[in-house]
């Protein structure tokens, strides 16, 4: 998410990157320091021999002098700072955020403070302070952000969870963490793992605050996304064919995409999938696949974990939580479109090779193409990394909505390369 420099008070909170930016900025101040002690030389130095000894025998003025000197140092050196505070700034293309204003929660500024280590210096790390971590785009949103921090300690948590994915749909994640009491509901109806894949969830054990639907019904009626109509439908429906029976050419069998893995299919990664039903499938093939995915419009992250599934509650904008080269296999559709920025998809897809092991599978499973600019788009992006085709196929379809319009996507299973 990048750096953030947080003012507290007097201090300043900085959550530092080992990067050529911040090498920049301490050889800026290097650079300052030097100058100054360069021009305080020269000052001392340069003065004609009879006019030091004058000096020696004038002490009030020669103090005076001195005195004008430092003056004249700290002068400059207050104006290097502001000038290195901006051009840092600029290198590291990070905000500010002024938590010593009146309106901002208590409990924000205690979490932002630096910790010292009770040992002093770690040897390992060479880090001498902890510090909190907060997304960068936080200070957009630091009114909300406060509401967010304003509760009483070990009571209950003010507002509900669309506070929290308001903020991070604004591009502040990570989210502070908090010392009050998460509102709860009780679990029960809970079925053993695996009979829980498919049996009915209970509406009682969802939250439904913050959302239009407040029913698993009224959420069948609606297309909460392409790949999501009717998805909490898990009893009967298309959901209980998807994967193991294909209505068209971009739909793949889930068995055909694991035989032409390398090594076996052991961890997955499915991005925005729904309800879970890739995960599903996948678990009665014995593969462990987490479900990334939000709570926009639906329970997603509650129904997936109802079903005895991993969902991962984080934004496509955050750097994926996880070591590289994990997944055997990453499962993707058309909630990878980045809109109208291409470079958002770039900076995803490179996160995604980041994550998938040399000789893993990334399905790309009925990727929306709203036009050939963008399948031609999509299309070199892919080329750029070296993938090899094992299945690549750019067909038409019916809306899933019911509508009728014929829409052109693109299916495709990739081998990543090793690469040294």
């Amino acid at each position: 998410m990048g750096s953030v420099s947080l003012k507290i008070g007097d201090g300043t909170a900085r959550f530092k990157r080992a990067s050529f930016c911040s090498s920049a900025v301490n050889i800026l101040m290097l650079f300052s320091v030097l100058t100054t002690n360069l021009f305080a030389l020269y000052a001392f130095t340069s003065s004609p021999k009879d006019h030091q000894t004058h000096l020696f025998h004038n002490p009030h003025k020669n103090i005076s002098l001195i005195s004008e000197h430092v003056s004249s140092i700290l002068r400059e050196i207050a104006a290097s700072q502001k000038k290195l505070a901006r051009v840092e700034k600029e290198l590291l293309g990070y905000e500010t955020m002024d938590i010593s204003r009146l309106n901002i929660a208590s409990e924000l500024k205690l979490f932002l403070q630096h910790h010292q280590l009770p040992l002093g210096k770690d040897s390992r790390t060479g880090i001498t302070e902890m510090v909190a971590s907060v997304g960068h785009s936080c200070e957009k949103s630091a009114d909300l952000l406060s509401q967010y921090m304003a509760y009483k300690v070990s009571g209950s948590c003010l507002g509900d969870w669309s506070l929290g994915q308001k903020l991070i749909l604004r591009g502040c994640e990570p989210l502070p963490r908090r010392r009050c009491f998460a509102k709860s509901v009780q679990k029960v109806g809970l079925y053993r793992f695996p009979v829980s894949l498919w049996k009915p969830v209970s509406e009682k054990i969802l939250t439904w605050s913050g959302l239009g639907c407040k029913n698993l019904e009224c959420l069948n009626r609606k297309k909460l996304s392409r790949d999501c109509v009717g998805c909490f439908n898990i009893t009967s429906g298309y959901e209980t064919q998807r994967f193991v029976k294909a209505r068209g050419k971009n739909d793949f069998i889930i068995d055909d995409v694991l035989a032409l893995a390398s090594g076996g299919i052991r961890i997955g990664f499915d991005i925005g999938g729904g309800s879970g039903t890739f995960a599903a499938r996948m678990a009665e093939r014995n593969v462990t696949v987490i479900t990334n995915t939000l709570n926009v419009d639906a329970p997603f992250s509650e129904f997936i974990a109802a079903r005895g599934l991993f969902p991962l509650y984080l934004s496509l904008d955050h750097r994926f939580p996880f070591y590289d080269n994990v997944f055997d296999l990453i499962h993707a559709s058309s909630g990878l479109d980045g809109g109208d920025k291409p470079e958002k998809l770039e900076f995803l897809m490179f996160d995604i090779d980041r994550i998938l092991r040399a000789g893993g599978l990334f399905w790309l499973d009925s990727f929306y193409c709203a036009d050939d600019e963008k399948k031609t788009a999509l299309t070199r992006l892919i080329e750029r990394f070296g993938y090899k085709k094992l299945k690549w196929v750019v067909g038409e379809k019916t809306d899933d909505a019911g509508s009728g319009k014929s829409e052109v996507y693109l299916s495709a299973v990739l081998q990543k390369p090793a690469r040294v």
